[in-house]
């Protein structure tokens, strides 16, 4: 089957039966003539005022990296502007781009988007509300240096966000049930129109004030773990009583962590190119290692039993299978090859990755790539018996100017297929229905 391809100048609308299809420009028309007449409804673009999300000192780390003497002259650079910071840690600053850190999430249980969008910036698009098109846009004075969200499960409308110095909790007032705000917090309340308002209900101070770069929630919605480029562990917090608890094992600043969808299995990847496979019961871990690069993503197949890796210098991806129930912590590590992306793009290693709840549907980006296919997202058709393989279905391409995906994420209980949205670089967050079941085909 040929592979659909978005010409230059095109963009994605959406998947009709594995052929992804175009159109010449940003309106909600091809929506209507498409998906729409499937799915009932269009999830419109969201425009945002796309500013880097680096922050200057990283900006000025990353860039004296690549000036005669690389590494060197960021460390001589950051000890000057911060000598008390460990040299180890320039690495990690500068490579945090490549990371997939989760700048976009989908509500567990409604058609709710929140996704980065500026150094100081969260916006929430609320596909529900009728008197809410406009997104709301959340800011607070502790809220700076976003690089990370995430929904809180089965916690009503409630959004993590991970900053310097902590981690910002919002959640939804409606008039007469008004959010409760823990005693301290410096809270604000915003809203758009007649929709529902966001107050800053919480903020969880981080250790020596670091920079939180990575977040993760139980699938209870009890705990919350974050993480950072900054520092060896991670805490697991107890949201209601506002305590965390570090967690540590090995050295060097954390890329990644994610929680499993049973809450058996925590990953935890850093920057050396190790990770550690924990369980949740005694919090007891295994360590793994790759000659691969560091883990650039990580993302858990529908039954947690599963999970797959992508890294920085490969295009092919792990799959970590257990070999019997938890607490075991005994697994091994398949390849799963994607031959097309060395082939086609000229790509060298994976950035982002998600997978779809139903575990058919896989989207990734690359590391640059030639002319024709950079900044494109690759979607892939999954099977998963006996053992993971994927099939290239073909390649979404963004609007604007040479658009760079920024993050992915799948709505994973939208119950009429995949929905996938990426915000891309060129200032627009956008949503791709892939429909492939015949039952909602008419």
């Amino acid at each position: 089957m040929a592979l659909s391809y978005p010409q230059p100048g095109s963009l994605t609308i959406c998947e009709i039966n594995r052929d992804l299809i175009t159109a010449d420009n940003l309106s909600d028309d091809r929506a209507e003539e498409t998906y729409a007449k499937i799915l009932g409804t269009v999830f419109s673009p969201v425009p945002f005022q796309y500013e880097t999300l680096l922050t200057v000192e990283e900006q000025e780390v990353a860039a004296a990296a690549q000036t005669k003497g690389g590494l060197l002259s960021a460390a001589l650079q950051a000890v000057s502007t911060a000598s008390l910071r460990p040299l180890f840690l320039l690495t990690p600053v500068k490579l945090l781009q490549d990371v997939d850190l989760y700048g976009l999430s989908w509500h567990q249980h409604k058609n709710i988007l929140a996704f980065v969008s500026g150094p100081n910036h969260v916006t929430i698009r609320d596909y529900e509300d009728s008197d809410g098109k406009d997104p709301c846009v959340l800011i607070n004075e502790s809220q700076k240096q976003v690089k990370s969200l995430e929904w809180r499960p089965n916690g009503g409308r409630m959004l993590s966000v991970a900053c310097k110095g902590g981690i910002c909790i919002w959640a939804a007032s409606y008039p007469g049930n008004p959010a409760l705000v823990r005693g301290g917090v410096t809270s604000s309340t915003l809203s758009r129109g007649s929709g529902t308002r966001w107050t800053l209900v919480d903020f969880l101070q981080s250790h020596d004030g670091e920079q939180i770069s990575a977040l993760s929630w139980s699938p209870d919605g009890r705990y919350l773990a974050s993480a950072s480029f900054e520092n060896s562990s991670f805490t697991i917090w107890d949201v209601a009583q506002g305590m965390g608890r570090p967690i540590r094992r090995g050295l060097g600043g954390i890329s990644l962590i994610k929680w499993s969808p049973s809450g058996d299995y925590f990953i935890a990847a850093k920057f050396d190119g190790t990770f550690h496979i924990w369980e949740t019961n005694t919090w007891t871990s295994e360590p793994w290692s790759s000659t691969n690069g560091f883990v650039t993503g990580a993302t858990w197949d529908p039954d947690g039993r599963m999970i797959l890796i992508a890294f920085s210098e490969s295009t092919t991806l792990g799959s970590l299978h257990f070999a019997s129930k938890p607490p075991s912590l005994d697994a091994h590590l398949v390849p799963v090859e994607l031959p097309e992306i060395q082939s086609l793009t000229r790509s060298k290693g994976i950035e982002k990755i998600a997978w779809d709840g139903s575990g058919e549907r896989l989207a990734l980006s690359y590391k640059d790539g030639d002319d024709l296919y950079k900044g494109l997202v690759a979607i892939y058709d999954v099977r998963r018996t006996p053992l993971i393989s994927a099939s290239l279905i073909g390649f979404i391409r963004g609007p604007g100017v040479n658009p760079k995906p920024i993050a992915l994420s799948f709505h994973d209980k939208f119950k009429q297929g995949p929905l996938l949205s990426v915000t891309w670089s060129s200032g627009m967050c956008c949503t791709y229905p892939l429909i492939f079941r015949t039952h909602v085909l008419p």
